[in-house]
């Protein structure tokens, strides 16, 4: 229940100040180390938002290998499903009835016993994208993996990337 000595802001006023506290955040935000972010973020919000500066200088091999193999999986999955539903548009749609009438005209009579889907068959197809996408999952996480490990070499050498935190202000 709100109180009656609380001003009722109209609309307007809420857009207005919405938009005033979105201009004082972006110039700060633009230069955070600046004090003028942190008067202006305490004039807006009645406090400064803390901060964290953070250096990622180890990334796990294992998490990485185990994210991007599930990853891989889905990208798979994914990939064998969409050349699934293409295929079977293309087959409702007649696409391969209209190659097999083409190549017979093309031939003459000795191109009555073709049929595409002996050379181009949905089995065929989807069995080479299942391999495909087995091929894709190894080498995915393989050089996944592989990129952790050169990513630790060179934080050891150079000492990682500088990532600074702030607190939501909400």
């Amino acid at each position: 229940m709100m109180s009656d000595e609380a001003p009722k802001q109209t609309l307007g006023e809420r857009i207005n100040s919405a938009i005033a506290s979105a201009s004082v955040e972006m110039r700060a935000s633009a230069n955070p180390e600046s004090k003028e972010h942190a008067a202006a973020a305490a004039e807006v919000h009645g406090r400064s938002p803390r901060r964290a500066r953070l250096r990622l200088t180890r990334i796990d091999p294992w998490s990485v290998m185990k994210t991007s193999f599930l990853l891989a999986v889905a990208f798979g999955i994914v990939t064998v499903v969409a050349v699934a539903v293409v295929w079977a548009v293309l087959g409702i749609a007649g696409v391969w009835d209209s190659i097999n009438s083409t190549v017979g005209g093309v031939m003459g009579g000795s191109g009555d016993g073709f049929d595409v889907s002996n050379y181009l068959g949905t089995t065929r197809v989807l069995g080479f994208t299942m391999l495909i996408s087995v091929i894709d999952t190894v080498l995915i996480t393989a050089v996944a993996t592989l990129t952790a490990f050169l990513y630790n070499m060179a934080a050891a050498l150079l000492g990682g990337i500088e990532v600074t935190l702030a607190e939501d202000q909400n």
